[in-house]
């Protein structure tokens, strides 16, 4: 449950887009890390009393190891300029019955500009759409994009496994020249678009934003359990099913590592394996890189032989992708470990986005 706090604001720290960094003292004389979403909160300034949702903090959590704020009791931001007794402003809520419920303009609501192309939408025409089940991904999927397709317009779709507030992303925030737009589906929210299904956030990618191609992917801080099926990224198989029952082309980037130390992710992470394996009932081309250590190669093979059934394994060359990771313009960076670190990994995920970007010629 909530562990709760109470504190001062003493400093900002930094901030990117959506979220603001802050030192917080607390009445026992310690000062926490914490974590503001001026949308949502208003903006904090030193001197402000604040009160902290402080359990992931206190837990440890990597990703999420913030204090998140969820007032300045004495300095409540005004009401947003739209009236909010019509759904002229949108009714779409978010986060839903919780306390910071945002309510947003969904895409293809009454009052959205983009109505009327929405509702007409029913395909993708057979837009290629890369589905990865880890938010760390994105940069190397996009690396790997436009390291063929420079003009490539590229969407990103954020689901609701990891964090909901889109301005959580440092990540997102320093790739937003690079992409056309991001969807936030489902509970997530903060996007350019907001949508209320993997389905209707696919169409919006495609129709709205006019991308060549769109990328799927949960928000940082996935929750896992460390059994097959207790894990966010799963839902990676049902997008799969969204994109191609929408018409889309289906592009899966496999988690493969020969870093992580724990067992069931060497190889072929267990997640990859059962979300293209056993959730996934639609086909799609799983990209398996060249230029993997002879070993790993051997453990990927093996591993990726019983989805050659039901997917296409599509092997795609690396030459230049490593410039093109180097290149990105976020630090690279997945469970702490970097490009070197973990090379199998973002090299795994830029030979999608290669391949998603081949397919556009």
């Amino acid at each position: 449950m909530v562990r709760w706090r109470s504190g001062t604001v003493t400093a900002l720290r930094r901030q990117w887009t959506g979220a603001v960094e802050l030192d917080v003292d607390l009445p026992d004389g310690a000062t926490v890390r914490a974590l503001a979403y001026p949308a949502l909160v208003g903006r904090p300034e030193p001197g402000d009393r604040v009160l902290l949702n402080a359990g992931a903090l206190l837990m440890g959590l990597g990703t999420g190891g913030y204090a998140l704020v969820v007032a300045l009791p004495d300095r409540l931001p005004p009401d947003p300029p739209q009236t909010l007794d019509s759904r002229d402003a949108g009714h779409l809520v978010k986060a839903r019955y919780t306390p910071l419920q945002p309510i947003l303009l969904g895409v293809d609501e009454e009052a959205s500009p983009h109505r009327e192309v929405m509702a007409a939408a029913d395909d993708l025409a057979g837009l290629p759409v890369v589905t990865a089940d880890l938010h760390s991904a994105l940069p190397a999927i996009l690396a790997g994009i436009h390291a063929d397709a420079p003009a490539a317009r590229v969407a990103y779709l954020l689901t609701d496994g990891g964090a909901l507030p889109a301005w959580f992303s440092r990540t997102l925030a320093g790739l937003r020249e690079h992409l056309v737009g991001t969807v936030t589906v489902g509970q997530s929210f903060g996007g350019d678009l907001e949508a209320s299904t993997v389905h209707s956030g696919l169409l919006a990618a495609r129709h709205v934003l006019g991308a060549d191609v769109a990328i799927v992917a949960q928000g940082p801080g996935n929750l896992g359990t460390g059994t097959r099926w207790g894990f966010s990224g799963v839902a990676v198989g049902e997008a799969v099913n969204a994109i191609a029952t929408l018409g889309g082309r289906p592009v899966g980037s496999l988690r493969i590592s020969d870093a992580d130390p724990r067992p069931r992710h060497r190889g072929v992470s267990h997640h990859s394996l059962t979300a293209y394996g056993r959730v996934a009932l639609t086909p799609a081309e799983l990209v398996v890189p060249d230029g993997l250590a002879p070993a790993l190669a051997g453990e990927v093979d093996a591993a990726l032989a019983p989805l050659a059934a039901r997917h296409t394994l599509v092997r795609v060359p690396t030459d230049g992708l490593d410039a093109a990771l180097r290149a990105a313009p976020v630090a690279l960076s997945t469970m702490g470990r970097g490009l070197d670190a973990d090379h199998a990994y973002f090299l795994a995920a830029a030979a999608a986005g290669r391949h998603a970007a081949r397919l556009l010629t």
